[in-house]
């Protein structure tokens, strides 16, 4: 299933995208898309019902879509883990996953705007496969238990700012949290749509040039032995987020003068059968 929200942000409606591509309303069926909808499995079944039975259309004519999930809980990121993008930036190979944390309220629609923060002359892109959390996961003993506990999969936009991220002195996470520095979506992909989340394409341009081209079977740490590294150091709920890290291709990673983002470009990713993103750049 392709699950969706739509409408103004903070009074979004939970949708679906059917096979044909008709945007339809999930609203007579579940309260939203959330980690409770996902760790419900009679909730799911009565989507799929629905889903089968036939739902009130959408007029999707200038609807807007948001965030396709309500309520995250925690946004974990794995820094480095594309072998490629660790040798643009001159890294080296993790022995492990390095990981940080960003804000559920830096998330916004996959076409809202983007704010570059005030003072900054280093704002980056990430397109990156996020990850979403369907069941608890605490201290799984292998990446087959990983892949078990995920609900699905969305395209995630890690915007990052360098020079916050790199050169002022403590943790990565100043370079990550600014506002709406998460784009995610459209869609959450259910996990049965996917079955190897080892296989998927990623692009991403800047106005119109192709910048990101890379594919997940790149990552260093695939996608169930993250899940499985990360809940040994902390509880995963359902409704938690997974940002998998970044292929090659990243303004940091490019030689000098490095094209940051500006106000006023424009910046287009997706990832195979995950859907697209489009967001224009303004100032803070």
């Amino acid at each position: 299933m392709k699950l969706l929200r739509v409408g103004t942000a903070g009074a979004e409606r939970p949708a679906l995208l059917d096979e044909d591509g008709t945007l339809r309303d999930l609203s007579g069926v579940v309260d939203d898309i959330d980690g409770a909808l996902l760790a419900d499995p009679s909730a799911r079944a009565r989507v799929r019902a629905a889903a089968a039975g036939g739902l009130p259309v959408l007029d999707a004519e200038g609807l807007r879509t948001g965030p396709p999930l309500a309520r995250i809980g925690k946004i974990v990121c794995v820094g480095l883990n594309y072998h490629d993008h660790a040798a643009e930036t001159g890294a080296e190979i993790p022995a492990e996953p390095i990981l940080f944390l960003k804000a559920p309220d830096t998330v916004v629609g996959p076409d809202d705007t983007v704010l570059v923060p005030r003072g900054s002359v280093k704002t980056d892109w990430e397109a990156e496969l996020a990850v979403v959390i369907g069941r608890t996961a605490r201290c799984l003993e292998s990446a087959a238990e990983g892949l078990a506990h995920v609900a699905g999969y969305a395209v995630s936009h890690d915007v990052s700012e360098r020079e916050f991220q790199l050169e002022r002195g403590g943790t990565w996470d100043k370079g990550k949290n600014c506002e709406t520095f998460n784009p995610l979506g459209p869609w959450l992909v259910t996990a049965d749509e996917i079955p190897d989340p080892q296989a998927l394409r990623l692009r991403l341009r800047v106005n119109g040039e192709l910048k990101q081209d890379g594919t997940t079977a790149d990552q260093i740490f695939p996608v169930g032995e993250v899940v499985r590294y990360i809940s040994h150091f902390m509880t995963l709920h359902p409704g938690d987020v997974i940002n998998t890290g970044t292929p090659a291709g990243v303004a940091l990673g490019q030689p000098e003068p490095r094209p940051y983002l500006r106000a006023g470009d424009v910046v287009e990713l997706e990832i195979e059968g995950l859907g697209r993103q489009r967001q224009e750049l303004k100032d803070a």
